[in-house]
């Protein structure tokens, strides 16, 4: 294609099992805008990718193989026969989801994805590595970090999900080392008091040395001052005394004994000048007691203060989450086990002051669910922190949709970040480039080539684990043998990569210079602390900016009630699942008009089954057109747009005007990526303004036999309406678009090589809209009346009265009069002058009793006796020049503007309404011309049904043989030429005795028997 490039890198999904239908608005967002881009002349690039390394495969592989732990792995299965098995469930889910992908009609290069476990793909990670190393943002260093003891390995503080928990809920004494009482903290979890170092209070805040009586005598503890009454209420305790009161600053440096210093040996072995302190801190807050235990082996907060203070963390749990021998008594326990034994113990030494439970919410691990611990570990991370302000200018940079995905919710994000730990315990992913020898020396590998020549290294080999474990390289710094890291990245590494190693970078550099970078990529709102994050740094590290240019953010679809679909969870609604009641197009419809694409919304098989119902409407409207313009041969190249304008009718004009209308607004709604409103705007093309009202309107006109003007404008009017929205239709619902675009002959081989349209402004009459509106605003007034008392539509009505509001509105209503009478059905319409009155509605005088009687008491029935008497239009007059008198037992008494009010009175058998430009009477009486029309529509309608049902051709003539009283005899005879030019009838029979036909059936028409026969005519 000769066209502007337009490179779109695919946020890749895991090849974790099918998709659902939150997937799916994912893929259909970005194929609406990829068609749409087509469709303007862009070459776009459009390759899929899927994300195939990390936990989220690792852990589902397990599950199918039985393993509970990495030792089963490592020793019993083995490494290899893992990673390979792991290997082939990632492309077998790979191929169910591109069938998947395809079936919603997703047009990508499905045959040339990318994915993350190619060597290609592999070495562009490597390489984004060493750059990040050659920049000295690749460090190691030991944190305390969120880890998995399931999965053994860190997890990223942005996968973790919190749901509610039990927990101990605790407080413990630390005794003060000369004897005065004790520092009171709390916690949830027992099990890291092994590992306290250190008690942090808040030097801004007032603490209070509170006396008690406890069991064995008067016991004293620190706590801060505004939940002393609070804490000792939780602990039952009814007595007790503030001693004294102190900053915390008074109180920084206080030493203490550790709670379990006799069941943890190592506790004593601690030097330091904070060791086993009272710590200043900022960040402790007043929940609780006020003094909070810090263990600088067990959260990151506790970890800053350690290296603060200068103390070394203490993190005695293995990678398992059971005590090492540094644990002392608790070796071998997991941390549940552990927190009953440190209860106990607590209980023994009297230092648990109180204890109960608590429902909280609790991190767990993102794909195991396993509660998460905080554990000091030798980590690599990619120190973004060094970054930052150049990630924080590339926010700025970027194009956000809506804005405040960037300038809030990523901004904040980039702000709070913290190093990047990018090393992982694991098997299935990139594996780490870094070869290390016995001294220490570091080597980060850009590429395989780099490799040849290293002892176990083979051309082309699998750089996967365990096979690029047995490469060995000898050190150039001292001749040693290195080895490499045994760690692979963390799979949010994989997918930062994407915008260059999809282009095979930097080994392929032609395809960079001419792809990169992306102009537009979109994801859901939870990418903000993944994807779109991890791509930013990525890209920072390796080219000094962003790989993208713009970002769409959109949202989840979430079930009717509860939670979001998972797939983990084996609960996610799939496409399958809604295509097989309503079809790939109506759920594409749906999920693109449901809500903007950056708010959540709740699935609805309701919504899904009205935008079903909105492509049968405009699939009808296509049946119904192409119908009759196959019948008359129609073909809109003979009969131009232009040489048939001057012969067009207001709604003729008026329907190509919409259309100019409907095309600027869905592409303004594509350009600005409010794909609802795109939507919206021809879903609501289709439905109100071609079926409602146009095919309406001209229904008459195509049924006219032989060479007609009138008929030929509709003719053209209606294929123009088709094939243009089968144009704007095709990125959202392709396959009715195609559908609809090969029947009226389309003049490419699909409707997806079209230009997008054009709006014309020859063809655009905004005055005419506006009147059109203007016009329709009655007539769905008139609707409504209906409806309010039954009166079908079919059914004429005698007259309709409209009161315009303004001389334009009436201007308009004059000049779209025969508009007005075929679709409000009126046998008239009158169009009175603005704001007159209707001398037929009558004034009616309404007396308000309560507040006559409240001043006039016993006379109040003698009063509105006389009162219904009176004129009211001069009652009216009398009381806005003050007041209306009136002769009471021969007394005058004065009838004020708040003791009566005035009503309109409609004339008998009318309804009455009103809309912004002004009043509607509808006369509902139904004379007998009206009643003889009525029940000969109810007859046509009942002999087109039975046509139906004999599957008859449009153009196939009927003998019609109808039995029914002889009253509704007289009526159909009256009516004989409609009947039978509406019903194709060659041979209408009225008749007392039973009709024949090849098929006969009762009808019930209002109250009355009516039996019809019909049979095919030649």
């Amino acid at each position: 294609m000769g066209g502007e490039r337009f490179a779109f890198v695919d946020g890749p999904p895991y090849t974790t099992g099918s998709v659902h239908v939150g997937t799916a608005r994912n893929k259909i967002i970005k194929d609406t805008v990829l068609r749409w881009l087509r469709m303007r002349g862009y070459n776009v690039r459009d390759q899929p990718g899927y994300d195939m390394h990390g936990l989220p495969i690792e852990v589902l592989v397990e599950r199918s193989l039985g393993i509970t732990n990495k030792r089963e792995i490592e020793e019993e299965l083995g490494v290899s026969n893992f990673v390979e098995t792991c290997r082939e469930y990632s492309l077998e889910c790979l191929e169910k989801m591109t069938e998947e992908f395809k079936d919603l009609g997703v047009w990508m290069d499905w045959d040339r994805p990318y994915m993350t476990i190619t060597n290609d793909y592999i070495e562009s990670a490597w390489w984004t590595l060493s750059r990040a190393n050659e920049k000295g943002l690749l460090a190691r260093s030991k944190r305390s970090l969120e880890w998995c003891p399931r999965c053994e390995t860190p997890v990223a503080g942005y996968e973790i999900e919190f749901w509610d928990k039990t927990d101990p809920s605790i407080y413990v004494r630390f005794p003060l080392m000369d004897g005065s009482g004790s520092l009171l903290i709390w916690t949830t979890t027992p099990w890291t008091l092994p590992a306290n170092l250190a008690v942090a209070v808040n030097p801004s805040y007032t603490y209070a040395w509170v006396r008690y009586k406890a069991v064995g005598g008067e016991e004293s503890v620190w706590v801060v001052e505004q939940s002393v009454d609070s804490v000792m209420k939780a602990a039952g305790i009814k007595e007790y005394e503030v001693l004294k009161r102190a900053d915390g600053s008074d109180l920084v440096g206080l030493h203490y004994r550790h709670p379990l210093l006799d069941e943890v040996a190592i506790q004593g072995t601690f030097k330091g000048d904070w060791v086993h302190r009272v710590l200043s801190s900022d960040t402790v807050t007043t929940e609780f007691t006020g003094l909070v235990h810090t263990a600088p082996g067990h959260g990151p907060e506790d970890f800053e203060i350690g290296l603060k203070h200068q103390l070394e963390p203490l993190s005695p749990l293995d990678d398992r989450g059971h005590f090492t021998a540094e644990g002392g008594r608790y070796e071998g326990m997991s941390t549940d086990e552990a927190n009953e034994a440190i209860l106990g113990d607590l209980r023994t030494s009297g230092l648990l002051f109180h204890e109960e439970e608590i429902l909280h919410r609790y991190g767990h691990c993102w794909r195991c669910h396993t509660p998460i611990l905080y554990r000091a570990t030798d980590q690599w991370f990619l120190q973004v922190t060094q970054i930052k302000e150049r990630m924080i200018s590339e926010v700025a940079r970027v194009r956000w949709t809506p804005d405040w995905a960037g300038a809030a919710r990523q901004y904040d994000w980039v702000v709070n970040a913290r190093d990047w730990t990018i090393s992982r315990q694991r098997y299935w992913g990139i594996p780490m480039p870094v070869w290390e020898c016995p001294e220490g020396h570091i080597r980060v590998v850009a590429s395989a080539e780099e490799l040849k020549g290293g002892e176990g290294y083979k051309e082309g080999m699998d750089l996967h684990r365990p096979w690029i474990d047995r490469v060995r390289l000898g050190c150039e710094e001292c001749g040693e043998v290195m080895t490499r890291v045994p760690d692979i990245l963390d799979v949010w590494f994989d997918s930062a990569v994407a915008s260059w190693a999809s282009l095979g970078y930097p080994k392929n550099q032609e395809e960079f210079r001419q792809w990169w970078p992306c102009p537009w990529i979109t994801e859901a709102h939870d990418q903000t602390r993944g994807w779109f994050y991890s791509q930013l740094g990525a890209g920072v590290v390796a080219f000094d900016r962003c790989p993208y240019d713009s970002v769409l953010m959109h949202g989840w679809v979430w079930p009717p009630d509860g939670e979001a679909f998972s797939k983990s969870r084996g609960d996610a609604l799939t496409p399958q699942d809604v295509v097989a009641k309503y079809g790939r197009d109506a759920l594409r419809l749906y999920e693109l008009k449901a809500a903007p694409p950056w708010d959540d919304f709740a699935f609805r098989w309701e919504e899904v089954r009205n935008a079903h119902r909105t492509l049968n409407i405009l699939w009808n409207v296509h049946r119904f057109s192409t119908l009759y313009m196959s019948l008359d041969a129609f073909d809109p190249s003979k009969h131009p747009v232009v040489e048939l304008m001057g012969s067009m009718k207001p709604e003729d004009r008026w329907m190509l005007s919409r259309l100019q209308t409907v095309i600027s607004e869905v592409a303004q709604g594509l350009s600005s990526y409010q794909l609802h409103k795109a939507a919206r705007s021809l879903a609501n093309l289709v439905v109100r303004d071609i079926s409602r009202w146009y095919v309406r309107l001209v229904r008459d006109r195509t049924w006219v036999e032989g060479e007609n003007l009138s008929k030929l404008c509709a003719y053209r009017v209606l294929y123009d309406s088709l094939i243009t929205v089968a144009k704007l239709l095709a990125p959202m619902s392709p396959f009715i678009a195609e559908a609809i675009y090969g029947d009226l002959g389309g003049p490419l081989p699909t409707v997806h090589m079209e230009d997008w349209p054009s709006p014309s402004v020859e063809l655009r009459d905004e005055p005419l809209e506006e009147m059109m509106s203007k016009a329709r605003l009655f007539v769905e007034e008139v609707g409504r009346l209906r409806q309010t008392r039954s009166y079908k539509l079919r059914w004429p009505v005698a007259r309709v009265v409209l009161i315009p509001r303004d001389t334009d509105t009436k201007i308009s209503l004059e000049e779209l009069k025969d508009i007005l009478i075929d679709q409000a059905n009126a046998k008239v319409v009158d169009i009175l002058e603005p704001e007159e009155a209707w001398p037929e509605l009558r004034s009616v005088l309404k007396p308000i009793d309560a507040v006559i009687g409240k001043k006039y008491k016993s006379w109040l029935p003698a009063i509105v006796d006389t009162l219904s008497r009176a004129e009211p239009e001069e009652v009216r007059l009398a009381v806005e020049r003050g007041a209306y008198e009136v002769q009471v037992q021969g007394k005058p008494v004065q009838i004020t503007a708040k003791m009566v009010r005035f009503e309109e009175e409609l004339p008998e058998g009318f309804g009455g309404g009103s809309t912004p430009e002004g009043e509607v009477y509808v006369d509902f009486r139904r004379t007998p011309v009206i009643v003889a029309e009525c029940f000969t529509r109810e007859l046509v309608r009942r002999v087109q049904q039975m046509r139906k049902e004999m599957e008859l051709s449009v153009e196939d003539y009927v003998g019609t043989e109808v039995q029914c009283s002889e009253r509704l005899r007289g009526f159909f005879e009256e009516w004989r030429d409609y009947v039978c030019t509406e019903t194709r009838t060659r041979t209408l029979s009225l008749k007392a005795r039973e009709p024949k036909g090849v098929l006969v059936k009762e009808w019930d028409l209002e109250g009355e028997r009516v039996v019809i026969g019909l049979a095919r005519e030649s």
